[in-house]
């Protein structure tokens, strides 16, 4: 079965295509990283919340170390919110969902 509401991995040929226009929020994750993996669920949910109105993209640091140090992304899981190709926030570990929600509401 396929979850229509799965948060697509993003390679960096389609990262830039993905994040320059609307309000984008790319998770930033590791499989090793234990609170990476509990973020995904709450990724999801939030996708599917948000759904028009905010894209939600993940970016494995392990298979695209490239766009992980373009960000300076050092601490995962770390959540970088774009609003049409800029950076506009920047969320570092894991928070609760409704925390994460409150701070993209300001952006759409």
């Amino acid at each position: 079965m396929v979850n229509n509401n799965e948060v697509p991995e993003l390679s960096e040929k389609e990262f830039e295509s993905f994040t320059k226009q609307g309000v984008v929020l790319i998770d930033f994750f590791a499989e090793w990283c234990m609170p990476c993996v509990m973020m995904t669920p709450v990724m999801e949910e939030i996708s599917e919340n948000f759904k028009g109105k905010l894209k939600v993209g993940k970016v494995n640091i392990e298979d695209s170390p490239e766009i992980a140090e373009k960000f300076g992304v050092s601490s995962i899981p770390n959540l970088i919110m774009f609003k049409d190709g800029r950076i506009v926030e920047q969320i570092i570990g894991a928070m609760p969902q409704e925390e994460i929600e409150n701070v993209i509401r300001g952006y759409i």
